[in-house]
């Protein structure tokens, strides 16, 4: 392990350092958290900087307290993740986290301009650059010929020794501030851990600062190498999404009769699933997502179902999408996936518009319908056709016309809009074939190493619509049976319909065609590769069987469905009641073309005879 070395003395005389100004200054995070702060500046602090001094709370009562020193975090300035929340570091959550512990126990926050650990804004994007090659935030230092930590605290001690703070409680996992301030004479009476501020994006940050200069930082498995690139392997940060999905579900189905009224997602929602890391499920972990697999994509769009199918279908083609565009050139990638975050796309080909070339780029133009997503969505992904070669166009949904179109008796929330364009410039690099995007070898290959992004396309597309029916399917079976349940009173005499024969010989059928639906849908799952594998994609045979597992889940969760809904009564038919949505729902779900049952029939027969699996004759 090496740490960072300071020549100090210890014990060392500080120069004197004098209070300039102090002033009260109002505080309010991002997400509501405020506290009042007496900021002060200085004159004589050694480096001459304008570093700042947060006394927050009860902060003279913890100078008095002879047994309980102030709270005191030195805070190195990050403009990128105090100020714009890049996820690349954790300084932005560590300086809102510190402000509410110290603001609890009173104490100072040490606002210290050493950006960079000391090495500058423009060195430090620098280093990015070199750890997006595969360098470690220390070893990206060293090759710009700076320091592994160039930061020293004398100013610092200055300040808390100007304001009598002369031991302290550290907030900090860094042993090399305890030990700086230690040598200047600053007494730490006890060490205090911050949180673990840990993502997907800033994983290998963190282990490296645990691994080389002894950081206090719990990570357990979540933490990644520092290999050139980060996989989805065993080492890297992998939620366990589908009890993520679960923890949803109750608000999703509070807000089904709202959703399908809004006729898109409530903004609710839309936050939930961001915050929960939906969205980054099949994301690369280099571009800020969990680089997940096609079986836990699947599974997280199953149980979003069981809430609302509009959700599910909605958050599983957006997750999809992003997929997609870690699939293009970096140029493309550096503008969508910037500052880590991970972009919404609609994506659609009915009909593909026209595309020609013009200086610099392309003009489109077309009418493309069922974007679903688009509500929500800050780019499209639009088929076009250039000379009879077809291509996709990446656009901002700004520039394009969008219409309201979608009016539909189901998966109303979705929100699948039409849009339109006509002449709209594209430069050229948001342009490409879909030939090449499609490609197991597509442009993102080359920037990313997760498993996930040879796979080709069809693996995902195929999984939404099946999904999004089973897992509908399963909460109307659950509706289903607690309406048996629930004891009636008639004619002063409580009863169950559970108790009829003929109610349970109704929920046997149901339950028989959910576990055909459940068995159709893990056979389809186990041809899959295992997650972290490489998937290369499949020969003829188990294509045919994966594509016609799942359409046999959707049609045997149709009819679980429709076996439900039948035995429910007149009161399912209220517009209140799920069972009448979800029967609907289900009834759009299955006229997708992904589970066209008559070409799918067609082309799963010729595969498993090993005939070839050509164009379908419907």
């Amino acid at each position: 392990m090496t740490t960072a070395t300071h020549e100090l003395p210890l014990n060392s005389h500080l120069p004197r350092a004098v209070i300039r100004t102090r002033v009260s200054v109002p505080l309010r995070f991002p997400d509501g958290y405020a506290a009042s702060a007496d900021v002060m500046t200085f004159h004589g602090l050694a480096d001459g900087r304008e570093h700042l001094l947060l006394a927050l709370g009860g902060w003279e009562q913890a100078l008095l307290d002879g047994g309980k020193a102030p709270l005191v975090r030195l805070h190195s300035e990050c403009m990128t993740g105090d100020v714009f929340g890049s996820e690349r570091c954790d300084c932005g959550p560590q300086l809102r986290e510190a402000v509410e512990k110290i603001a609890a126990a009173g104490g100072f926050l040490l606002y210290l301009r050493q950006e960079g650990r000391g090495i500058g804004l423009y060195s430090k994007l620098d280093a990015y650059a070199l750890q997006d090659q595969g360098l470690d935030t220390y070893d990206a230092n060293l090759a710009l010929g700076h320091g592994e930590d160039e930061r020293d605290y004398t100013a610092a001690a200055q300040m808390l020794s100007t304001l009598g703070a002369t031991t302290v409680r550290l907030l900090s996992n860094n042993p090399d501030k305890a030990h700086q301030l230690a040598a200047l004479g600053i007494g730490i009476q006890q060490q205090v851990p911050t949180g673990v501020h840990l993502s997907a994006a800033n994983s290998r940050y963190l282990a490296a600062k645990r691994d080389r200069t002894g950081h206090t930082l719990e990570l357990g498995q979540a933490a990644v190498d520092h290999a050139p690139q980060p996989t989805a392997g065993p080492e890297a940060a992998r939620p366990d999404m589908p009890a993520r999905a679960a923890a949803l579900v109750p608000g999703l189905r509070a807000r089904a009769e709202e959703t399908e009224r809004l006729r898109r997602l409530p903004a609710s929602t839309v936050q939930e699933l961001q915050d929960a890391g939906v969205f980054r499920i099949l994301a690369p972990v280099g571009a800020g997502g969990y680089g997940l697999g096609a079986r836990t994509y699947g599974e997280v769009v199953r149980v979003l179902a069981r809430g609302c199918a509009s959700t599910a279908w909605t958050a599983g083609h957006l997750a999809e999408h992003a997929w997609m565009l870690a699939r293009w050139p970096r140029a493309v990638q550096d503008e969508v996936f910037a500052g880590g975050q991970v972009p919404l796309a609609a994506a659609t080909s009915a009909p593909p518009g026209r595309a020609w070339k013009v200086p610099g780029g392309y003009a489109i133009s077309g009418h493309w319908s069922f974007a679903s997503g688009v509500m929500h969505s800050q780019w499209a992904l639009l088929a076009v056709n250039l000379d009879g070669t077809r291509m996709q166009a990446l656009v901002p949904v700004a520039e394009l016309d969008l219409l309201d179109a979608w009016h539909t008796d189901g998966l109303r929330g979705t929100g699948s809009n039409d849009l339109r364009a006509d002449g709209l410039f594209v430069p050229g690099h948001r342009v490409a074939e879909w030939a090449l995007l499609s490609s197991p070898e597509n442009p993102g290959s080359l920037v990313h190493h997760d498993p996930l992004i040879h796979a080709p396309m069809a693996t995902l597309l195929n999984l939404v619509a099946p999904a999004a029916a089973l897992g509908s399917a399963e909460y109307a079976v659950e509706l289903f049976r607690e309406q048996l349940l629930v004891p009636k009173t008639k004619n002063g005499i409580n009863v169950r319909q559970a108790d009829s024969a003929l109610a349970q010989a109704r929920f046997a059928r149901v339950s028989g065609a959910l576990a055909a639906a459940q068995q159709h849908w893990e056979a389809a799952l186990s041809l899959l590769p295992p997650e972290g594998h490489a998937d290369a994609g499949m020969s003829e045979s188990p294509r045919a069987s994966f594509r016609l597992s799942l359409a046999l889940s959707a049609d045997a969760s149709q009819e679980a469905v429709r076996l439900a809904v039948g035995g429910s009564g007149g009161s399912m038919h209220r517009l209140a009641h799920p069972l009448q949505r979800i029967q609907r729902d289900v009834g759009v779900i299955l006229n997708h073309p992904t589970l066209g049952i008559d070409p799918i029939l067609e082309q799963a027969g010729r595969g498993l005879l090993g005939l070839g699996i050509a164009a379908p004759s419907f």
